[in-house]
């Protein structure tokens, strides 16, 4: 079945389930225009299509997807060419899942970061494996949690995607499971049963019941009570001072505030503001709200110098600008807000 996407994407059909393959192991299964493109072609296709029950989405090695193509974004910027368009048509796909109409199963086994989680985590069953590990690492190269983060963050209990959010941590499967962001765990080991199982009912709810095994939650009860307590703050500044004042005794948020150090302080606050507000939104809404900051970004400096240190000149100290969290304005911020006139992003 051809949708396009060339050598980086898979599309079958296997009896009642239509099945996507991410298949750039070499590169983690990053995320391509070419990609996204067909993809959305799958979908519309498939939607339609009596014959298909279920679609499913997996990939091949040892990543799910581990975000999109950010080498080829920031040559473009840095070129003077900012791929607003692939962002746009990616976001658009963002919110084409979460409306998507039939079971949409994400079998992740292995990394799934920013835009790996955006193809996977706004469909209907998120599944994962022992071997599966979430992070929205943004922050930590000048960017900012998007493919729908917004939407999907502020919907876990104890403040724990604020958490996500402003750390970038990763996190296993029990984790996954305990706050939301997973509907299901089940063994590595029976992903190819449960496959064949699907595609010969398309009864995506009953056989993840049969094969679903329940995960310990890997985070300790007292850090997530620590979690929920600073990061439940009314500001940013709220969430780093409570943190500042519990750190003299307290390991945990001694090492969740030396992360947050380390992390772009207009991502930070970009993105505080965002799963904030994202309480309240739609998902074409968040969608909307995350294009008009994306412009931003692509134009403004943390994002490239992030690139730069983490990717181009590998493990060195990027420069933030501004530097030190009390430096960014809130007039700063809300440019990054800002109606985008007729370029706004068109759903």
């Amino acid at each position: 079945m051809d949708f396009g996407g060339g050598d980086e994407i898979r599309f079958e059909r296997l009896g009642r389930a239509g099945v996507v393959t991410l298949t750039r192991p070499k590169a983690l299964n990053a995320v391509t225009h070419a990609m996204v493109r067909a993809l959305g072609k799958a979908l519309d296709a498939w939607e339609q299509d009596p014959g298909v029950g279920v679609v499913i989405v997996k990939a091949e090695g040892r990543a799910f997807s581990a975000g999109g193509d950010i080498l080829h974004i920031y040559e473009a910027g840095r070129a003077g060419k900012p791929p607003v368009d692939f962002f746009a048509d990616e976001y658009r796909l963002n919110a084409r899942i979460a409306r998507f109409k039939k079971p949409y199963v994400a079998l992740i086994d292995g990394i799934v970061m920013g835009g790996g989680v955006g193809i996977s985590f706004h469909g209907s069953h998120r599944v994962l494996t022992e071997n599966a590990q979430f992070a929205m690492p943004e922050v930590g190269i000048g960017f900012f949690p998007d493919v729908g983060a917004s939407h999907l963050l502020p919907d876990l209990g104890g403040c724990f995607g604020m958490y996500l959010g402003l750390t970038g941590n990763r996190i296993r499967y029990g984790d996954a499971l305990w706050s939301g962001l997973a509907t299901h765990t089940i063994k590595a080991e029976d992903q190819a049963g449960l496959l064949d199982e699907l595609a010969t009912s398309g009864d995506a709810n009953a056989e993840l019941r049969d094969f679903f095994v329940p995960a310990k939650r890997e985070t300790e009860r007292q850090d997530l009570e620590a979690i929920a307590r600073h990061f439940s703050k009314s500001s940013l500044a709220g969430i780093i001072d409570s943190l500042e004042r519990a750190g003299a005794e307290d390991a945990f948020a001694a090492k969740t505030l030396a992360t947050l150090k380390t992390r772009s302080p207009t991502s930070l606050n970009v993105a505080w503001r965002q799963i904030s507000a994202g309480s309240t939104l739609s998902m074409d809404e968040c969608m909307k709200m995350e294009f008009r900051i994306l412009n931003r970004m692509l134009a403004g400096h943390d994002f490239y110098e992030g690139i730069r240190a983490a990717i181009i000149d590998k493990g060195s100290q990027p420069e933030w600008r501004p530097a030190g969290l009390d430096d960014v304005s809130a007039a700063d911020i809300d440019a990054y807000f800002a109606p985008l006139g007729d370029k706004e992003l068109t759903l």
